[in-house]
């Protein structure tokens, strides 16, 4: 079977802090295998690396082919290099080195919404997108009311889409992409998009066209997504090539990387992250972990599983009793969850010196696959803040398809969950190896 892409050796790098390349000739090399990208669907890019100092390698050497027909599936952590490869493959921009050869019409979904005009009305919008997105004015015409019906606009398609909830406005942004029909289509985390009753019909939608025999590249975070429509994946860590295979043998790595990534063999140390407080205690490690259904300890920390959170504490200065408080917020800070002592009418209380644990056991997450950060709070409410840490840690939440759990995720909940305190004289043996979460 024929490839349809060919990534050979490719890498990225970018300057940091820095505006343009070191010289005329790079420059001039850049703007050449652009123009190349452009005049060419069998598009091979060369150029050179240099080493040094404000450089930062979004991609290094990274060399992998995909068949036709085939849907790829691409993985990894935030900051993997996901994003920046499939721009190299959509020729948003050239690598710093290496090849890529495409054969066959390219379509990319990088961005929902990308090319809408808020004064233009929804029918506008969708001429508009559809040709920034490689439609001739024929294939627009004949998609036009499959793309309304899909979005569920129909009532408003001639309303500026201004006006426009965000809600209407993804919808109708993606029936646009969703209805593409190249040999190639690239597609980065669209079905993050919309409620879940649209997320669902997105993901019918991209199964229907990994079945049409095109070949798609696919990035998600979403490992349901990625096990139900990829044959084949790909794990990027660190702009690496980490792994490639078969879907359910990536994904398993993939998750396995993340858990390790998050409470790693001892505790993560605290102590070079800002706070603010009195200082008469201070927060130096934190662990994070999952215990599957039968309570035992899992390899990621997905929908439905019990989060283990212990953090490690050391007092400088006596303080009085004060309330140790775990948030979990998303990335724009909303909180989502806060599992406290003074909940369960316990409050910590140390003397110079001394040291303790503190465990939090949440029971049946119910937070959707993605990232979310938590943040570390001591102290007495509206008296004395003691020690906080905002955004001690990052949490990665995968879904597990073969856990049973409520499909249901509000926004704020009130939580089950445990916690204890473990006191002790001296901080040391809470600092040693023999620390793990059970």
């Amino acid at each position: 079977m024929a490839y349809a892409v060919d990534v050979h050796r490719v890498s990225k790098v970018y300057r940091l802090g820095g505006i343009g390349t070191h010289t005329l000739a790079e420059d001039l090399h850049r703007w050449w295998a652009r123009f190349r990208a452009i005049g060419h669907s069998d598009t091979r890019f060369q150029g050179n690396t240099r080493q040094g100092s404000g450089q930062h390698w979004a991609l290094d050497d990274i060399s992998f082919v995909v068949r036709e027909g085939e849907v790829l599936g691409i993985v990894g952590r935030n900051g993997a290099g996901k994003s920046t490869l499939l721009k190299i493959l959509s020729q948003v921009t050239a690598p710093t080195s290496g090849r890529v050869i495409m054969r066959g019409r390219v379509a990319s979904l990088l961005e929902v919404g990308t090319g809408f005009h808020p004064d233009l009305t929804g029918r506008e919008n969708v001429f508009l997108n559809s040709a920034i997105l490689g439609m001739t004015n024929a294939e627009i015409r004949k998609n036009f009311d499959a793309i309304v019906a899909f979005s569920e606009c129909e009532n408003f398609i001639d309303t500026p889409v201004k006006r426009y909830s965000s809600g209407m406005y993804v919808r109708l942004a993606f029936a646009v992409a969703a209805h593409l029909d190249p040999e190639i289509l690239i597609v980065d985390e669209v079905l993050a998009v919309g409620d879940a009753q649209f997320q669902r019909k997105c993901l019918g939608k991209m199964r229907d066209v990994s079945k049409s025999g095109r070949t798609v590249l696919f990035v998600s975070h979403s490992m349901s997504a990625v096990a139900a429509l990829c044959t084949r994946a790909v794990f990027l860590k660190a702009g690496r090539l980490h792994a490639e295979g078969n879907t359910q043998g990536i994904i398993a790595a993939y998750q396995e990387d993340m858990l390790t990534a998050q409470t790693g063999p001892t505790p993560q140390s605290l102590d070079r992250l800002p706070r603010t407080g009195s200082g008469k205690a201070r927060f130096r490690a934190l662990r994070i972990g999952a215990l599957d259904v039968n309570g035992r300890g899992a390899k990621a920390i997905s929908v439905g599983s019990d989060l283990v959170i212990e953090t490690e504490i050391e007092c400088l200065t006596d303080f009085a009793p004060a309330n140790v408080a775990i948030i979990i917020h998303d990335p724009t800070g909303y909180r989502l969850i806060d599992v406290n002592t003074a909940l369960r009418g316990e409050f910590l209380e140390l003397h110079t010196g001394e040291g303790a644990i503190v465990k939090f056991l949440i029971r049946d997450l119910r937070l959707k696959p993605g990232s979310y950060v938590v943040s570390l709070y001591l102290g007495r409410s509206n008296i004395e803040e003691i020690d906080h840490i905002v955004a001690a840690r990052t949490l990665e939440v995968v879904h597990d398809a073969k856990a049973q759990h409520s499909e249901q995720f509000p926004g704020v909940y009130c939580c089950e969950f445990t916690h204890s305190i473990e006191r002790s004289p001296s901080l040391t043996p809470f600092l040693a190896d023999e620390v793990r979460v059970e």
